[in-house]
């Protein structure tokens, strides 16, 4: 890759997150996904036809992600750029599925990376809330936009574009030599790997926080756990099981309170 390419995938890597500057139907919902990124890694690095053979794959393993509650368990649009730039990088002569592979390992390196980078991003802007209050408290309207605006963008811009700069850069050179796993030293992908694992639980019980309003609901909790876990059940059969109590549950509520009534 070349200087102007790496600048260009790692600028669309902080448009395509949650509240870039062009906003998240653009950017998060738009260039964020994974066939709609891999197409623009595609004709950046002028391969559209591979960029489209891992897009499809991607586009169909992270469909299902998604940031309840501001708690994201993957960064898609670290992983879809980054995934497609190595199986381009890296794929010359490949078949599909190598191809498919590799844009696998480096997009889990790459989705890593950019949940790590979020919550860095997260805790940069926690400052950014007295300074607005500040404002707040003098009624100076009219420089609101300084913290949300102008330092919320400067932060999320330099918290993407700045490490999406290095990993590229170091795919490219490694993309030199005949095993390019030294890109990768095994402490890193041990420590991404912890990480990645702590974000995981941490993304859990932010979710559970906003779901058990009460105590004895982690009852329900560990029923659907248990039935996925040891019952070998699938979370549409748990749903549809829970929605058919639930049902019932609201009938035998309502049907009492009238016989009360």
């Amino acid at each position: 890759m070349t200087t102007l390419q790496i600048i260009l995938i790692a600028l669309f890597i902080y448009l395509g997150s949650i509240g870039s500057i062009i906003g998240n139907t653009l950017g998060w919902y738009t260039l964020g996904r994974p066939l709609v990124a891999s197409f623009v890694v595609g004709l950046i690095l002028g391969d559209v036809q591979t960029a489209m053979v891992v897009g499809i794959p991607l586009q169909i393993m992270y469909m299902g992600n998604v940031t309840p509650g501001g708690a994201v368990a993957w960064d898609l649009s670290y992983a879809t750029y980054i995934g497609t730039a190595a199986a381009i990088v890296f794929g010359q002569g490949m078949e599909a599925t190598e191809l498919i592979g590799i844009a696998t390992v480096f997009a889990g390196i790459g989705g890593l990376v950019g949940q790590l980078m979020w919550n860095v991003s997260y805790a940069l802007n926690l400052p950014l809330n007295r300074i607005a209050q500040k404002y707040a408290e003098a009624g100076d309207t009219k420089h609101m936009y300084v913290p949300n605006v102008v330092y919320g963008q400067i932060i999320g811009f330099l918290c993407r574009f700045i490490p999406a700069v290095i990993v590229l850069s170091g795919m490219t050179a490694a993309s030199t030599q005949a095993d390019f796993a030294t890109l990768i030293p095994g402490w890193l992908t041990t420590a991404l790997s912890t990480f990645g694992g702590m974000m995981a639980a941490l993304g859990m019980g932010i979710i559970l926080s906003f779901l058990l309003k009460k105590k004895w609901y982690i009852v329900i909790f560990l029923a659907g756990f248990v039935a996925v876990t040891y019952f070998s059940l699938s979370t549409m059969a748990v749903a549809v099981i829970a929605t058919i109590l639930a049902v019932v549950y609201f009938h035998v509520v309502t049907d009492k309170k009238e016989a009360q009534a």
